[in-house]
């Protein structure tokens, strides 16, 4: 039996939508996108405003972000979700994602675009915001990684 496999992504500049496509059509995977209710701006993404949304979020670990609308995990055997690294970690609408489905008997696999930083790819961080699932340690991903890497790498997990 093979797996049904769904790949999410919350992207604010359209990096990681372009890695998360790539990712989805390499490994025949449905595709749909973390949705935040309040679209990101660019202001909002300026890390180094610290009044910026997305500094705001940082400085509260507490906050969760809506969602624009809910995603469906449930047919779903394994689910990959990807971001980009905020401070080393996902942003606040992730964990929204992940603290919004039941994970139970649920594989999850992240994956993370950066301009430098590694840490917080592997999606450790994450793990209370879905204790119930398998989680598979995920990487970072470069933002030109080609669909033939991508199909290679999934081939390497335990999943």
């Amino acid at each position: 039996m093979s797996k049904k496999i769904l790949v999410t992504y919350f992207s604010a500049t359209g990096t990681t939508k372009a890695v998360a496509e790539r990712l989805a059509k390499a490994i025949g995977a449905d595709l749909t996108e973390i949705e935040p209710a309040e679209p990101y701006t660019a202001a909002d993404v300026n890390w180094r405003d610290t009044a910026s949304r997305s500094s705001v979020e940082h400085t509260h670990r507490d906050m969760r972000p809506a969602l624009a609308k809910p995603i469906d995990v449930k047919p779903y055997d394994v689910v990959f979700v990807g971001y980009p690294l905020w401070w080393e970690t996902a942003p606040r609408v992730v964990r929204t994602f992940l603290e919004s489905e039941d994970w139970a008997g649920k594989t999850i696999v992240t994956f993370a675009t950066s301009g430098s930083s590694t840490r917080g790819a592997d999606g450790v961080q994450l793990h209370d915001s879905a204790p119930a699932a398998h989680w598979v340690a995920g990487r970072r991903l470069a933002a030109n990684i080609k669909e033939s890497e991508l199909a290679k790498w999934v081939g390497g997990l335990d999943l």
